[in-house]
């Protein structure tokens, strides 16, 4: 009897322990809040996460903990929003829009529109460019592969190249070359401060208030620089 106790006592001091981790996850995540979820909504879904890490966590696996917890908490918080936010059409076209006129002045300029010229390119305003380049930031929590690549299927997240993945079976890691290749080559198009910021937040798993607090700026500025980054990477793909 009292090693069923101790048994059940364990897995709830386990929960207990990595709550926080639950709400690093979503806070890193920064999604705004909607009429479909709110921060404690995405907490609630996490904590389903971690209760699923602790049921299934095998230790002969030798993978640590925390480690493991991580992708199911995000999974389960990703899946949720999966269900209700899948990219609409009039995003991706906007999204679009705003990928080709940038494309488009780096061939007339011979270099990186400024937003100002973007924005005028467009025949919107610099606030409506910023709103575009946010919201790619919270489209990219739950459909990155298509933000990047237009729409075509990848099982692999931009995470799985920035950071040294080394729980990956042979096969994935076959799967996974090519296409692994490509995102390194584009993330070397980037500037120092833009691969300064994928590092910090898909690697060293900064929030975003974190990089805006190094970076001296907004966390709503990092949002849209984060968005502009990932345009800029949709645009390089494009011409690998």
């Amino acid at each position: 009897m009292s090693s069923v106790y101790d048994f059940k006592s364990s897995y709830e001091e386990m929960i207990v322990k990595y709550l926080p981790l639950v709400v690093k996850i979503v806070d890193q995540m920064n999604i705004k809040s909607s009429s479909i979820y709110d921060r404690e909504d995405l907490i609630s879904v996490g904590i389903f996460g971690l209760i699923e890490a602790v049921k299934r966590y095998d230790s002969q696996k030798k993978i640590p903990f925390p480690h493991y917890a991580k992708w199911r908490i995000k999974g389960a918080i990703i899946d949720e929003l999966r269900k209700n936010g899948r990219v609409s059409r009039d995003k991706m076209k906007k999204l679009n829009q705003v990928n080709q006129a940038r494309n488009e002045l780096q061939q007339k300029l011979l270099r990186e529109p400024e937003d100002q010229e973007l924005s005028k390119y467009l025949s919107i305003s610099l606030e409506e460019l910023h709103q575009i380049e946010d919201q790619i930031h919270y489209l990219s929590q739950y459909s990155l592969e298509e933000i990047l690549f237009y729409g075509e299927e990848r099982e692999f997240q931009l995470k799985d190249v920035i950071e040294d993945a080394t729980i990956q079976t042979p096969e994935e890691n076959i799967m996974q070359k090519e296409i692994k290749k490509r995102l390194l080559e584009a993330i070397e198009c980037l500037n120092e401060r833009e691969q300064l910021i994928l590092s910090l937040y898909y690697k060293e798993e900064f929030t975003l208030k974190e990089i805006g607090e190094i970076l001296n700026i907004s966390l709503s500025r990092v949002s849209q620089i984060h968005g502009k980054i990932l345009l800029k990477l949709r645009g390089i793909l494009k011409k690998i």
